[in-house]
């Protein structure tokens, strides 16, 4: 997903909403407020708020540039799923489908790479719907060659059925729950 040049170390986000009028909650007189937009960090699925600049431009599903800030982003802060609109709130799944979509290598390889987190716990096992008997199938599946696609992980792995949703599902859970002992993939807000 990177760009060639200096774009190459850049942090992007996918928005969920925008909010052209400012923030609901920032007090401050409408002539002060600049438009916000909520967005989801494509890396690590870390929710944030941007200020924008006035002639943003920016809509849902648009992709922008956070740390460094681009051109459209004035400022940036991490929020947890509490903060968000209903609107982000319901955004969410289409922006991590669309995360998904554009590095789909990234995470098949998540299958392709798992590993143990404890003697007793496998990282497999904290995925939505596995168990000791899927999570087996699936060592012994990648053992034997690394899977290509999600096509593949299905294909292979007996009764593991839309490994993309499954992760997806996993994207979510950790971005509602704060509390999480094991994260895969989303950032907490204060991290």
């Amino acid at each position: 997903m990177s760009e060639s040049g200096a774009a190459s170390d850049a942090t992007t986000a996918v928005v969920v909403d925008f909010l052209p009028r400012g923030s609901p909650s920032d007090d401050r007189p409408q002539y002060e407020k600049s438009p916000v937009a909520y967005a989801l960090g494509e890396a690590d699925f870390r929710l944030v708020e941007v200020a924008l600049a006035d002639d943003a431009g920016v809509n849902i599903g648009d992709r922008v540039q956070i740390d460094p800030p681009g051109e459209a982003v004035e400022a940036r802060r991490d929020v947890g799923y509490g903060d968000l609109t209903s609107t982000a709130e319901s955004e969410l799944e289409h922006a991590i489908d669309r995360i998904v979509d554009a590095d789909t290598r990234r995470f098949v390889d998540f299958y392709n790479d798992a590993q143990p987190i404890t003697t007793r716990l496998h990282v497999l096992n904290l995925l939505p719907g596995i168990g000791k008997k899927l999570r087996n199938n699936v060592l012994d599946a990648r053992k034997r060659e690394p899977f290509e696609s999600f096509e593949d992980v299905e294909r292979r792995v007996s009764g593991l059925h839309n490994p993309r949703a499954v992760l997806v599902e996993r994207i979510l859970e950790e971005l509602r729950e704060e509390d999480m002992k094991y994260r895969i993939f989303a950032r907490r807000p204060d991290e």
